[in-house]
């Protein structure tokens, strides 16, 4: 089984600037070749079972849907290592369409090291204050956890996520994960209290149960 909270160790993380605005970045290695790792971000199904079921013309120029989540358009596909698409979320456009880019390239003993940035993420400025980089990061987080037990040969399936967050060592990733991120946004310029404060927003609205009605 793999260590559901040392995971967090095996990534840096990192605020940058798109021009267009703040991305957040991760970087990783996978103890899989490059060809793996492009082919569990490109395929149909391999790509279901760590970030969710996804249709449509997965090709340079074609649009793709994730199931329940954002989709877009492909705007670059170098195999196996550059994979660019536009990220759209909701019904407003306006404030939430941004990239992300998949950067993949070969590491030592075998291993890929594995990119992905997103961004711009700060077009809410509202939203941006109130929860920081980790809105977007622990959930890229989760994600990656999931590849990492893909490309390790685990039996992944997207669809018990829901049951995975409700364990203690999930609780405690997402708590490091939002403190990971609260050291990227220090790091980038923000005051230690506004940092820690979007920290722990955020670790909230992933980690406590929502209330119940009335």
């Amino acid at each position: 089984m793999m260590d559901v909270v040392g995971q967090i160790e095996e990534a840096h993380r990192e605020l940058g600037n798109t021009g267009k605005g703040r991305s957040v970045l991760i970087r990783r290695d996978y103890d899989a070749t490059v060809e793996d790792v492009w082919d569990a971000c490109t395929t149909a199904d391999r790509i279901g079972r760590w970030l969710g079921p996804v249709t449509g013309d997965l090709r340079l120029d074609g649009h793709y849907q994730l199931e329940g989540n954002a989709g877009g358009t492909i705007l670059r596909c170098e195999p196996p290592r550059l994979l660019r698409v536009t990220w759209v979320y909701g019904e407003n456009p306006g404030t939430n369409t941004s990239e992300v880019e998949v950067r993949l390239s070969p590491a030592a003993d075998g291993k890929t090291t594995f990119e992905l940035e997103h961004g711009p993420v700060d077009l809410d400025p509202e939203f941006w204050a109130r929860f920081g980089p980790g809105a977007t990061g622990l959930g890229w987080d989760l994600s990656l956890l999931g590849l990492a037990a893909l490309l390790s040969g685990e039996d992944v399936d997207v669809d018990a996520h829901e049951e995975l967050l409700k364990t203690p060592e999930a609780v405690e990733f997402l708590r490091r994960s939002g403190r990971a991120w609260q050291a990227a946004h220090e790091a980038s310029g923000a005051t230690a209290e506004a940092a820690a404060g979007a920290a722990e927003r955020t670790i909230a609205a992933y980690t406590e149960p929502p209330p119940s009605g009335n």
